[in-house]
């Protein structure tokens, strides 16, 4: 588990509000290697999130460098960090974001045809993902007819089917009760581990520390390991 998959080098983030600009990030730097599980925790507004989309590529730092693979990624070179987002990372979100008008299966095709390939190759590996997340009975259900622990389920399943280096997780059991968290993480870790998958997570739940190979606390804009 030698291998840097991504790094983060000074890493800074403000926001301009009308009493002034507030700096949410402050210098942080991070390395994420292949197959380890990292969990950023901190209270609400301490600029987890922002940071979880500076590091997916989801927007960008004021000023700092991001590596993959060793590689300076150059955030203008708006082609280069679509195709790496599509390719190689993966997401999981609180709210799901499933598509209403489309069923569990087409929600987990998506990014294989947005990638190019096949209806069948994406309809194939959509339903072994599926399967693989326990939802093979619910394949053809909409969103609405699906559970909350469902829809993460599916949402999980979609984060995998690229069979990306790199999952970002936002909360992905912030809007579930106990039981189907537990049972969510066991099915996002199971998977994870299967396919070496590096993690990075954001959570403010001290309940998942366990499952993590290392745990930051981040506050006042500053990256520290949790003790």
């Amino acid at each position: 588990m030698s291998d840097i998959v991504l790094k983060a080098e000074n890493i800074f983030k403000g926001f301009e509000t009308p009493n002034g600009k507030i700096e949410v990030l402050k210098g942080i730097d991070l390395v994420l290697k292949r197959g380890e599980k990292i969990l950023i925790q901190g209270p609400s507004g301490s600029g987890k999130t922002t940071l979880l989309m500076i590091l997916s590529l989801l927007d960008k730092p004021d000023k700092g460098e991001l590596y993959y693979r060793y590689k300076k990624v150059s955030l203008d070179d708006e082609k280069f960090v679509s195709k790496l987002r599509n390719r190689k990372f993966g997401f999981i979100f609180q709210f799901y974001n499933l598509i209403n008008e489309l069923n569990a299966l087409e929600n987990v095709m998506i990014p294989l045809l947005i990638k190019g390939e096949s209806v069948k190759n994406a309809r194939e590996k959509a339903v072994k993902y599926l399967k693989m997340v326990g939802l093979e009975d619910r394949i053809y259900s909409f969103p609405v007819h699906l559970s909350g622990g469902e829809e993460q389920r599916v949402a999980i399943a979609r984060a995998l089917v690229n069979e990306p280096e790199i999952i970002f997780a936002d909360e992905p059991t912030g809007n579930l009760d106990e039981k189907n968290a537990f049972k969510v993480m066991d099915i996002l870790f199971e998977l994870v581990d299967k396919n070496a998958v590096s993690l990075i997570m954001v959570s403010h739940n001290p309940l998942w520390t366990k499952y993590f190979d290392l745990s930051y606390y981040l506050h006042n804009g500053k990256l520290e390991k949790a003790k």
